[in-house]
C-alpha cells in the first residue's frame, strides 16, 4: 500500500471494519439461535427424565478419579 494515498487506505480500512462489524453480528444472530436450539433439547431431555446436572457430576468425578490415579 506504499504507492496508495493516504485517504485511499482510511476508506479501505473503514469499508473493511464495516463488513466485519456486519459480519459479527450475523454471527451473534446465529449464535442466539445455537443457543435457542440447545435450551430446547435441554428442556425436552429434563421432561424425558434426564438429569444433566447429575450426570455432569459423574463425568467430573470419573475425571478426577482418573487424575487421581496417573
Amino acid at each position: 500500500m506504499a504507492d496508495v494515498s493516504k485517504d485511499e487506505q482510511v476508506g479501505f480500512h473503514k469499508g473493511a471494519l464495516s463488513t466485519l462489524a456486519k459480519e459479527r453480528e450475523e454471527m451473534q444472530k446465529i449464535l442466539s439461535i445455537v443457543e435457542q436450539l440447545m435450551h430446547m433439547h435441554v428442556k425436552a431431555l429434563k421432561d424425558l427424565g434426564v438429569d444433566l446436572e447429575k450426570m455432569a457430576k459423574d463425568v467430573q468425578a470419573k475425571k478426577e478419579n482418573l487424575e487421581k490415579k496417573v
